[in-house]
């Protein structure tokens, strides 16, 4: 393992990806992360070899259900991209669960925002840096 690396991949359900897809598509591009490949019940997001996410029907068949407690956090290269994130996530059909801002509590540089996709998945995009 290299550099900061800990995921191979995250996966977020949904009954019906395609559906999530301009959504996904816009919020991810505000972070400089493009799609990988796209196929029936299935979006990727990300490279071959390197951290991706999927987004996907759950495999037992079951509905989708989003979980309560966790979430996907993506870093962000810039605070701008937290706000082009959140802004795009609004536009695209999602959900506010926190505004682009600072959140000290966690550290002094921690700027963060919180959505929810039109699935109900709890997302954020966070930057670390102090001239973000």
């Amino acid at each position: 393992m290299s550099g900061g690396e800990m995921f191979s991949h995250v996966t977020i359900g949904a009954d019906d990806p395609q559906k999530l897809e301009a959504f996904y598509d816009a919020v991810l591009a505000t972070l400089g992360i493009a799609p990988f490949f796209k196929i029936e019940g299935t979006l990727s997001y990300g490279t071959a070899t390197g951290p991706k996410v999927f987004v996907l029907k759950p495999f037992d068949g079951k509905p989708h259900v989003p979980g309560n407690g966790g979430h996907v956090a993506f870093l962000a290269p810039s605070r701008a991209a937290v706000d082009a994130f959140h802004e795009a996530a609004l536009k695209f059909g999602g959900t506010s669960e926190g505004a682009p801002g600072l959140r000290p509590q966690y550290h002094p540089n921690y700027y963060g925002a919180y959505v929810r996709d039109p699935a109900g998945n709890k997302l954020q995009a966070v930057c670390h840096s102090k001239n973000g």
